[in-house]
């Protein structure tokens, strides 16, 4: 699952959050930047996605291996690395390749694009 490709999709996306927590007397939000903004929150519409974006928050640089993920989230690699991707679909984590692993780090803006989109 994809939100839309960077750096386009980002403005595209900012534009659709912005116009989703619209102020009133302002026009409703399009079926296209609506979809934009659920495909976001679809996202992190799941404990184990959630548990991670935290996991990368709290750690240093707020970035992680993903070896050193399936231990505290208590599943499978190949589950966590499902996780991953479709959180790096969304844009909320880039991925780096160190050697054989794999580094994820949190994408601060997108995320408060997710935390906007969700304020009354």
């Amino acid at each position: 699952m994809t939100i839309a490709p960077a750096p386009d999709g980002r403005a595209q996306l900012a534009q659709a959050v912005e116009h989703c927590c619209a102020t009133e007397g302002s026009s409703p939000i399009t079926r296209e930047d609506a979809d934009l903004v659920a495909r976001l929150l679809k996202a992190v519409a799941d404990p184990v996605r959630l548990q991670i974006l935290g996991i990368v928050r709290c750690s240093p640089g707020m970035e992680v291996c993903a070896c050193d993920l399936p231990a505290p989230l208590g599943i499978a690699q190949p589950t966590v690395s499902h996780h991953l991707k479709i959180l790096v679909g969304a844009g909320l984590l880039t991925r780096e390749r160190r050697g054989q692993w794999a580094w994820f780090t949190l994408e601060p803006d997108r995320l408060s694009l997710a935390r906007r989109a969700l304020e009354v």
